[in-house]
C-alpha cells in the first residue's frame, strides 16, 4: 500500500526525528496530517522503533501494541514503585532505538513516569531519561484527555502532580521521585522539543479554519457563535430528498445507540447479521475494532471502518470514515452505495501484534498475535464524537444534547467537517458547550511562546 507524500513541514519533522536522538511531541489542530507522518516513520524510518499508544483500538489504528501490554504495566495508578521485569521484557526494552507513543494525550503522567522507570530499569541506565531512548509522541491535547482519576487516585494524584497530564509528568522537569518518595530536584529532565504542524489539509477555507481554531482554544466571540448557529440552524436532507447521506455526531453512547436501531428498525425486511470471527487473545469488548455483531438490512446507512486497501494504485474507493448506502447483502459481501457507485465489499482483517526480541537477529519483530474478522462497516446514522475521531465528513449533525461534557468535544465535532456548508446542529452552541482543560491552555501557552 503506498502512502501519501509527505508536505514541506512534515518532511522537516520526519528528519527531525530520523536524523536526531531528540525526544519529539507532534501536534498541531485537526487535520494537519499527524497520523500521515506517523505512518510514514513507521515505515520508513531506519531505527528499531516500537509503535503504542494508550487503548486497543488507538493501537490497532497504528497496527502497535498498546502501552501496557508492551511494558507489562498493570491498569489504573501505578504509582513510583518499579515493576518487576522478566528476562525476555528487559531484552524487549533494550533492543528499542525509538518509542512512538500515538494518542499521548490520553497518557497520564503516572503512565509517562512508569514507562521512563521500566526503561531506565531494564537498560541499566538509571540516570539518563527513559534509559536513553528516543521518545517520539504524537496527539493534540485540545481534542484527547486522559481518563480523570477518582477518590484516592484522585488524592494522590493531587499530592504529587501539578496535573494528570503527561506533560506534567516528573521525568521532564527531573523531578523523578526516588524509593523513599522524596523527589530529587538534582536530577536532569528529559528535554522535550515541541513541534506543531500547522497546515490544514482537512479545509480549505480559511473563515472556518479561524473558526475552528477559535473553538480549539475556546476564544468564541459572539460573532462566531452566531455564524456558527445560523449556518447550522437547518434541517438536515433526508434520504427522501434524495440527497447524500449525513451522519449525526453525538455524545453520548445510548443516543448513538438509540438514533442508530431507530433507523434500522424503520428499514423494511428482516435485519442479517454479520458475527465476527475472533482468534487469539484479542482482548475485551472495548477493544474490538468492529461490531461483534454487525447487523444491516438494505437501505442501512453505513460507514467504513479503515481504508481501502484492494484499490491497487488507483484512487481509493473508499477511506476510515467514507458514508454510504446498503444496496446488496448476498455470498460473502456488502454491496455499498458510495457517491453513486456500488463496491462489494468484503470481511477485513484486523491484526493484533505484540512486539519480541529476535536473539538470532538482535531486533525487534513483530508478531500477529491476534485476528479480528468482520466487514469495516458500522451503522452510521450516527456515531459517538469519540469514535469520530480522525474521521472527515463531507457533512455532519452535531448533537450535543444537554451539554459537552469534555474540554475538546465540541472542537472534536466540528473539526471533522471539510467546510463550514456540511454542518447541521440539533441545537445552538452555547458558552458552556465551548470548554479548554485550563492545564491544557497553560502548557500550549508555553509551546507558543517558545515557537515565537
Amino acid at each position: 500500500m503506498s502512502t501519501p507524500i509527505l508536505s514541506a513541514e512534515q518532511e522537516t519533522l520526519f528528519r527531525l526525528i530520523e536524523d536526531t536522538r531528540e525526544h519529539v511531541f507532534v501536534t498541531g489542530r485537526a487535520g494537519t496530517g499527524k497520523s500521515t507522518l506517523l505512518n510514514h516513520l513507521a515505515m520508513h524510518t531506519d531505527k528499531q522503533i516500537a509503535v503504542c499508544a494508550p487503548t486497543g483500538v488507538a493501537a490497532l489504528n497504528v497496527m502497535g501494541q498498546t502501552i501496557h501490554s508492551l511494558f507489562k504495566l498493570p491498569i489504573g495508578l501505578i504509582g513510583r514503585k518499579d515493576e518487576p521485569q522478566s528476562d525476555a521484557t528487559r531484552k524487549l526494552l533494550n533492543a528499542i532505538d525509538t518509542l512512538v507513543i500515538d494518542e499521548i494525550s490520553m497518557v497520564n503522567a503516572d503512565l509517562m513516569d512508569a514507562v521512563d522507570r521500566a526503561l531506565r530499569t531494564a537498560r541499566g541506565r538509571r540516570a539518563e531519561p527513559f534509559g536513553g531512548v528516543q521518545m517520539v509522541m504524537f496527539g493534540d491535547p485540545y481534542q484527547l484527555a486522559p481518563v480523570p482519576p477518582r477518590g484516592d487516585e484522585r488524592r494522590y494524584v493531587e499530592d504529587h502532580y501539578r496535573s494528570f497530564w503527561f506533560f506534567d509528568a516528573h521525568v521532564w522537569a527531573g523531578e523523578a521521585p526516588d524509593e523513599s518518595g522524596l523527589l530529587d530536584l538534582g536530577r536532569h529532565g528529559a528535554e522535550l522539543n515541541i513541534r506543531e504542524l500547522r497546515d490544514i489539509h482537512r479545509q480549505s477555507d480559511p473563515v472556518f479554519k479561524a473558526m475552528l481554531n477559535a473553538v480549539r482554544h475556546g476564544h468564541v466571540t459572539a460573532e462566531i457563535a452566531q455564524v456558527l448557529n445560523d449556518t447550522g440552524a437547518r434541517t438536515p436532507p433526508t434520504a427522501a430528498d434524495d440527497e447524500p447521506p449525513v451522519i449525526t455526531l453525538a455524545t453520548r453512547n445510548d443516543r448513538v445507540t438509540a438514533i442508530n436501531k431507530r433507523h434500522l428498525d424503520a428499514l423494511p425486511g428482516r435485519a442479517q447479521t454479520a458475527v465476527a470471527e475472533i482468534s487469539g487473545d484479542f482482548g475485551r469488548g472495548d477493544a474490538y475494532p468492529a461490531d461483534v455483531d454487525l447487523a444491516l438490512k438494505v437501505g442501512a446507512q453505513v460507514m467504513f471502518l479503515r481504508n481501502d486497501t484492494q484499490s491497487f494504485g488507483e484512487p481509493p474507493r473508499w477511506v476510515n470514515g467514507t458514508i454510504g448506502t446498503v444496496t446488496r447483502i448476498a455470498g460473502g459481501t456488502v454491496r455499498v452505495d458510495v457517491d453513486g457507485d456500488e463496491h462489494d465489499v468484503e470481511p477485513a482483517v484486523w491484526e493484533k501484534f505484540r512486539y519480541a526480541y529476535d536473539p538470532s537477529t538482535k531486533a525487534l519483530s513483530r508478531d500477529i498475535v491476534a485476528e479480528f474478522t468482520q466487514f469495516p462497516l458500522r451503522l452510521a446514522w450516527a456515531v459517538t464524537i469519540h469514535k469520530s475521531q480522525g474521521k472527515t465528513y463531507d457533512r455532519a449533525i452535531i448533537d450535543l444534547g444537554s451539554g459537552a461534557f469534555a474540554p475538546g468535544q465540541t472542537y472534536v465535532a466540528l473539526s471533522r467537517l471539510t467546510s463550514l456548508d456540511g454542518l447541521y446542529l440539533t441545537r445552538p452552541l452555547r458558552p458552556r458547550d465551548i470548554q479548554v482543560d485550563p492545564d491544557v491552555q497553560r502548557f500550549m501557552a508555553g509551546v507558543r511562546a517558545t515557537a515565537s
